[in-house]
């Protein structure tokens, strides 16, 4: 009988992510990725892995997509309408 996980390892999450063993752990350090410590291992709660993933939003990250929203549109609006009228 399979029991299903409960957390994943840095190199679970790596592979889930697409991304190098090395940049979780450094998210891990940097405090973007919540991760407890066991033993010399870090494992990552699969109740957290839904913000890891992107799917939550941090207020930092809605300020910086919405400047960034603001920049496209102060340079390229006019393009921009031209485009959605055709």
């Amino acid at each position: 009988m399979r029991t299903e996980k409960s957390y994943y390892t840095i190199k679970e999450l790596a592979d889930i992510m697409n991304l190098s063993r090395v940049t979780i752990f450094n998210r891990i350090k940097a405090g973007k990725i919540k991760a407890e410590k066991v033993g010399r291992n870090y494992i990552i709660h699969k109740k957290d892995l839904e913000g890891i993933l992107g799917n939550d939003l941090t207020a930092d990250d809605k300020i910086s997509i919405e400047k960034g929203v603001k920049k496209v549109l102060n340079e390229y609006g006019d393009t921009i309408r031209m485009l959605g009228k055709e």
